[in-house]
């Protein structure tokens, strides 16, 4: 691609979109248990085989995420508690935001409890 004059700016950009779209979805996915992270770092990876910048961000990012799972890996399991317990309040409130709590409960006939509607979708 690189050596074609004609498609090479088309490929750069086709790169940056997906780039970048693979990189918000990570972003959004980093508070919920899962590959968050993965998705940041392939996103990244996808920006820096066409972008300087990206490929010096990746390497700080990456640095910078080890260093923080070394240091939660040394902390007592009361601090370590409550990152897990920060992370299932994220989870449940935007399952609640979402309607999904409020369904679920219809499943079981408990869609009485007004309070587990969703005030978006209310």
């Amino acid at each position: 691609m690189r050596s074609s004059p004609r498609w090479y700016p088309v490929y750069r950009v086709a790169v940056a979109v997906v780039g970048t779209v693979v990189l918000a979805c990570g972003i959004v996915a980093i508070p919920y248990p899962g590959p968050g992270w993965l998705i940041v770092f392939l996103g990244l990876g996808i920006l820096a085989s066409e972008f300087a910048w990206a490929h010096g961000l990746l390497t700080f990012v990456r640095r910078q995420y080890d260093r923080w799972m070394d240091w939660i890996s040394r902390q007592h399991w009361s601090v370590q508690s409550i990152f897990w317990i920060g992370t299932c309040a994220v989870v449940l409130v935007t399952l609640w935001l979402l309607n999904a709590i409020y369904t679920v409960a219809g499943w079981v006939d408990l869609d009485h409890l007004g309070w587990l509607a969703s005030p978006i979708f209310s």
